[in-house]
């Protein structure tokens, strides 16, 4: 997936690059520009969140091949909705292995 240019907000004194270049040249590579704020956390969760968002959307539209993790994609354990697997239990939630009573 191609990253998220961002930049800080709270740092205009500091800008180096102007935010018409940067929506510029996100246009032009396919990709998402958001104005971020590590100090007041402005956008920082939008940004993960439509990054994720794009994700999903590549890989149910067949971009991403989930099952190839030379995509840079890696599927974690699956749980069952109805009893997740607990920290620290594996699959062996509920047995006498586990050291649960």
């Amino acid at each position: 997936c191609k990253r998220i240019p961002s930049i800080f907000s709270d740092l205009e004194s500091r800008r180096e690059v102007k935010k018409e270049e940067g929506e510029a040249f996100a246009r032009e590579h396919g990709l998402v520009f958001m104005e971020t704020s590590a100090r007041t956390a402005a956008n920082v969760e939008e940004a993960f969140i439509n990054t994720a968002k794009e994700i999903y959307e590549k890989i149910q539209e067949g971009v991403f091949d989930i099952n190839n993790e030379a995509n840079g994609i890696k599927i974690g354990q699956q749980h069952s909705p109805t009893y997740p697997a607990l920290p620290g239990t594996g699959s062996q939630a509920g047995s006498a292995s586990s050291g649960c009573c």
